[in-house]
């Protein structure tokens, strides 16, 4: 049975205890769980919000990026150094929050180009920082799911192939992989396939339409996809992304310059539709 989570970052790329009437109302729809950004630099209010998601019976995952100044796949030993202490960071405002799941593109630096194709030495790179950090996760029982991003954002991992010989670098147990809907729009031919060379490492899963609306509206091949998802009997989260314009300066990071559905409307809508393909493609 899949448990479905709901990304905050629709509101805001902070932890503080002004989210917790955001749970509560995600709570009321149906979400099992609530996804949050590691960008608050403090721990306390990580330790809060555990303690606060526990109490209505909710779990927690967690996603984070790096950036160039620690980059894990830089030529520099001392920027390497910084991507390891910045996952082992992640890892304890994680493990405050409860998540079993730290998420996302931490693999390299967002929105980072070297204007040509990524080499193998980046993927060995960025396996002998993941392989140090998986051990670190591994003691606060936590998996590390990294995710393949379109081309604008990224340029080492764009498909599943990519991300499966990157988690194949890194060679270690608490290391796997996630699959974006939304990104995979975009760079992959087919989701069937595309989830067929990731699934003996697919650890989460993304629901996000086209253009990071409500799922069902937009042109993501829904059916294709959880269709394969059942047929691997993928057992994981399906977690909502979806953005918005709310908190501004994460939207420019991002490069969101308009708004695409209410949020709420996607919490609701969005946790209908999940249930309805589920029941389909069971």
């Amino acid at each position: 049975m899949n448990k479905v989570g709901f990304n905050v970052l629709a509101w805001t790329a902070a932890v503080s205890d002004d989210v917790f009437p955001i749970v509560e109302r995600l709570k009321s729809i149906g979400y099992d769980g609530v996804e949050f950004y590691l960008g608050t630099a403090e721990l306390e209010p990580y330790h809060r919000m555990g303690d606060f998601t526990k109490s209505l019976g909710m779990e927690t995952t967690a996603v984070v990026t790096v950036g160039k100044d620690d980059n894990p796949i830089s030529e520099s030993a001392s920027v390497r150094g910084k991507a390891l202490d910045k996952i082992k960071w992640a890892v304890d405002r994680a493990h405050a929050l409860n998540a079993s799941i730290i998420c996302g593109p931490f693999h390299s630096a967002h929105m980072q180009f070297a204007n040509r194709p990524a080499l193998d030495q980046e993927y060995a790179l960025a396996g002998e920082v993941l392989h140090a950090a998986g051990d670190y996760a591994a003691q606060a029982n936590i998996v590390f799911a990294l995710e393949a991003l379109n081309r604008f954002e990224c340029y080492l991992c764009n498909t599943t192939v990519q991300l499966r010989k990157l988690v194949e670098a890194a060679d270690h147990p608490n290391v796997g992989a996630m699959f974006d809907t939304h990104h995979a729009n975009i760079e992959e031919k087919n989701y069937g396939k595309a989830l067929e060379v990731i699934a003996p490492y697919l650890r989460h899963v993304h629901i996000s339409e086209n253009d990071r609306g409500t799922p069902g509206d937009g042109q993501v091949l829904w059916d294709d996809a959880f269709s394969a998802l059942s047929q691997m009997k993928y057992e994981g989260w399906l977690t909502i992304e979806a953005f918005s314009r709310n908190d501004p300066d994460f939207a420019n990071a991002i490069g969101v310059w308009r708004e695409f559905s209410d949020p709420w409307e996607i919490a609701e809508k969005g946790y209908q539709f999940i249930k309805q393909m589920c029941e389909k493609h069971a």
